[in-house]
């Protein structure tokens, strides 16, 4: 007799000759031989990879699988949680009923497993479940924040800090998470993350994206300006990120002035922030960084006083006052070129604007 993995992929086009695979699939996962279950999430496992057929064909398999993960033995929790974990891959019923099956609490226990694979497995696993809106609730009332912070910070592997980050920053969409991550303190370790990484990279971006939202909070605020070099990190991100990262790096520095100007304007300042703000407030790519970046610029010149929206032509005078305000030459030095930079790109940007305003206004001879 051929084995279950030779009939499931020869009669892939074979509908009911498909069913009759699966079924015998699910007849091992439910037997009370450990190893034959062993061998059938295994195969579960390479069979929902890359096929979405087969994902849904197999997706009664969830709960066996979840009492596998239950079981207390590692050899039986890693074969089922990796065939949980690729039974879920883009497929959002999958994921809820995961959950419904009650694989929520023995993930969360794998999470502070001694056993290395079984604790990445289980951050890979989580990852995959909170890309499930409907899941989100429920996994952050379960206690996996604490932990995803934990592995975040003491992950040797990269690949698992990275699931973990990803996690968090799926989690935090949610808003009713955002108190409970960030007096779980992930900040830190975003900080030595968007130190170590690429500064165009997702992996900065999502660090990003998850560090905005946290510095709502003065908690967050405090824990930024506290660590070595954190508010430096960010800073940095003005001028060697992406577009995107320039983006969440302007949004969070406005969010920190915004909150307390007197109290972080200097502290924004001095780690250099006038040459990438400069760039950003002309060059960025979207009129949201732009805009945030003028705001930011405004508040950080010595008088508060607000101001309508400032046109590009306008920065000359706030980046005059905050350059004479600039520790070391280099810097100011660099932010007064810089100057010269944007305002000519300003006055061709206004000169294309006042042309293409002038051909619109010229009547037509000829009508």
């Amino acid at each position: 007799m051929e084995s279950p993995r030779r009939e499931f992929t020869d009669s892939a086009s074979n509908g009911e000759e498909l069913e009759l695979a699966a079924d015998s699939i699910m007849d091992q996962v439910r037997s009370d031989d450990g190893e034959s279950r062993i061998k059938a999430a295994k195969e579960i496992r390479r069979l929902a990879k890359t096929s979405s057929v087969n994902r849904r064909l197999l997706s009664n398999a969830i709960e066996p699988l979840v009492e596998m993960v239950r079981s207390g033995r590692d050899e039986c929790a890693e074969a089922a949680i990796l065939a949980l974990l690729n039974l879920g891959v883009k497929d959002e019923r999958n994921k809820i009923n995961i959950v419904k099956a009650g694989a929520l609490d023995p993930i969360i226990n794998l999470l502070q497993s001694q056993n290395q694979n079984l604790q990445e497995n289980a951050t890979a696993a989580i990852l995959t479940l909170t890309a499930c809106s409907a899941n989100k609730p429920a996994i952050c009332s379960s206690g996996a924040i604490p932990l995803l912070v934990s592995i975040l910070s003491q992950a040797t592997n990269p690949q698992t800090k990275i699931d973990s980050l990803m996690a968090l920053y799926n989690l935090s969409t949610l808003p009713d998470s955002l108190p409970s991550i960030v007096s779980s303190n992930p900040i830190p370790s975003l900080v030595t993350l968007l130190k170590t990484v690429r500064k165009s990279s997702k992996t900065a971006e999502k660090c990003m994206a998850l560090l905005e939202p946290l510095l709502g909070f003065e908690s967050g605020r405090a824990a930024l300006t506290t660590e070595p070099g954190g508010v430096l990190s960010v800073v940095e991100l003005l001028e060697e990120g992406s577009p995107a990262v320039k983006e969440f790096a302007v949004c969070a520095l406005l969010t920190m002035c915004e909150s307390d100007r007197e109290r972080y304007r200097e502290v924004i300042l001095k780690e250099g922030v006038i040459p990438g703000l400069l760039e950003l407030s002309v060059k960025g790519t979207t009129h949201k960084s732009r805009s945030k970046a003028r705001v930011l610029l405004q508040l950080l010149r010595n008088s508060p006083r607000p101001r309508p929206e400032l046109e590009p032509a306008a920065l000359e005078n706030i980046v005059s006052d905050i350059v004479l305000r600039v520790d070391g030459g280099d810097r100011a030095g660099k932010a007064k070129k810089m100057l010269a930079e944007m305002v000519q790109v300003s006055m061709e940007q206004s000169l294309r604007h006042m042309q293409q305003r002038a051909l619109i206004c010229t009547p037509n001879p000829s009508k």
